[in-house]
């Protein structure tokens, strides 16, 4: 691992094969009684041995030591990071908005400072998700985190990240994002000091590209531009320590030498990164907003076809051409429920009060849409076509319902006045009396 720009691997779901030492890849079988230059094999199954061929994921790995290398773990305290439903708080059934979230006066790594917004599910029982900030003012040094209870999703708002992984590095600036699966140790470094961003835990099906139907062959995000990097390994001995997120709870221990040590690889269970801006939008270009699903960038499906455990849903700059419509989202009550956060810019629904680093919640049949002054703006503006530029928000829309953490509630970013923007919304019949 160097300061060298980064090299990556193209495209979602491949098998993939690289070495950062030529020959220390075994060829014609996994295990062989004596690796290429005496590493060792070790296999990440990130599903079951038996899950159909076109959903298995897995990677071989050829390392310097075995991560069983590793001392006895013990309880590490973080207790703003919560897991599943039960970590939370009763809420009424009403929206929810938060203010940016600041960052912390002490100084905290990304394990540290990574705090739970809202959750729902189970750990253990693997479904669910959890929405999170992360508040994050130095690197992780020699430390590594790997998380056994699902994989992460990280959106950077604030700052790039440089995620040091088993398999490689990569970078995701703001306008990208980084995924890393479960059980694959890592560690968050801060290239540009002290950064900010949400993070969906996903301890259900990973995530994938969803179906397109009707769409064709083409469009959303396309699999060539997801970008995996190459094999690469961290040279140095001395104390690592681990901590490792298992069954709902932190755990840590040390050992004498870095996780960071595969010197080759190969498989399709691997950490990626994707630029939003290669997304290819579809939307309407006759009449009516269409449903938000036309965003869903990957999903992590659930049980019920085609209600996700988890929806990754993005909202970017684009172009506004549909005729005789109401172009914002209009009211509604669904059965997902929806945390979104914004990123940069301003968003078209809520052009004030929903700040960049900030967060809402909608959750289950809870009513919400435009403000009062979206709504004039959008109910009297010319229909000519104009592009929504400058913007970029996303959505963690699930089948299960959003509990909000003590955190949440209790951090002095919740927006008591949230309620307030729909007060505008007056009665305007001008039909005839009853």
């Amino acid at each position: 691992m160097t300061d060298a720009p980064l090299s990556y691997l193209s495209g979602f779901g491949n098998e993939f094969a690289t070495e950062a030492a030529p020959g220390a890849l075994p060829i014609g079988r996994n295990s062989p009684q004596r690796a290429p230059f005496d590493l060792y094999a070790e296999l990440i199954s990130g599903t079951a041995f038996t899950a159909p061929r076109a959903a298995n994921r897995r990677t071989w790995l050829y390392r310097r030591q075995p991560s069983v290398v590793t001392g006895a773990y013990q309880p590490y305290e973080q207790p703003l990071w919560t897991t599943g439903a039960a970590g939370g708080v009763v809420v009424p059934p009403e929206p929810l908005r938060w203010n940016p979230f600041p960052m912390p006066e002490a100084a905290h790594d990304f394990v540290d400072g990574l705090r739970t917004v809202v959750a729902n599910g189970d750990a253990d029982a693997q479904t669910g998700i959890a929405a999170h900030v992360y508040l994050a003012s130095r690197s992780m040094d020699r430390r590594a985190l790997v998380n056994a209870d699902g994989e992460m999703l990280f959106v950077p708002q604030q700052g790039r990240l440089r995620l040091v992984t088993e398999l490689g590095v990569l970078e995701a600036k703001p306008g990208e994002i980084a995924l890393v699966p479960r059980g694959m140790a890592f560690k968050v470094e801060l290239p540009d000091g002290p950064s900010r961003g949400y993070v969906c835990e996903n301890y259900g099906a990973f995530f994938r590209l969803p179906e397109l139907g009707p769409i064709g062959s083409n469009g959303l995000a396309n699999a060539r531009d997801f970008l995996t990097p190459v094999a690469a390994w961290e040279d140095g001995a001395g104390e690592y320590e681990i901590i490792k997120k298992f069954g709902g709870r932190l755990w840590r221990s040390t050992q004498g030498h870095t996780p960071f040590n595969v010197v080759a690889w190969h498989g399709n269970l691997v950490p990626f990164k994707y630029d939003t801006a290669h997304f290819m939008t579809i939307g309407s270009i006759s009449y009516d907003h269409p449903d938000p699903s036309i965003f869903t960038v990957l999903t992590s499906p659930s049980d019920t076809p085609g209600t996700a455990n988890c929806d990754f849903v993005i909202f970017p700059p684009r172009w506004m051409v549909a005729e005789d419509t109401f172009r914002p989202p209009w009211y509604h009550r669904n059965l997902m429920s929806e945390f979104m956060g914004l990123v940069y810019g301003q968003y078209d629904a809520k052009p004030e009060g929903f700040k960049p680093g900030g967060a809402s919640l909608h959750n289950c049949m809870v009513p919400h849409g435009p403000d009062a002054e979206a709504f004039e703006k959008a109910s009297t503006a010319p229909l000519s076509p104009h592009k929504l530029d400058n913007t970029l928000a996303f959505m963690f829309e699930s089948r299960y319902r959003f509990v909000p953490t003590q955190y949440a509630m209790t951090s002095g970013t919740l927006d008591t006045a949230y309620a307030h923007c729909w007060q505008g919304l007056k009665d305007q019949f001008r039909g005839a009396k009853a």
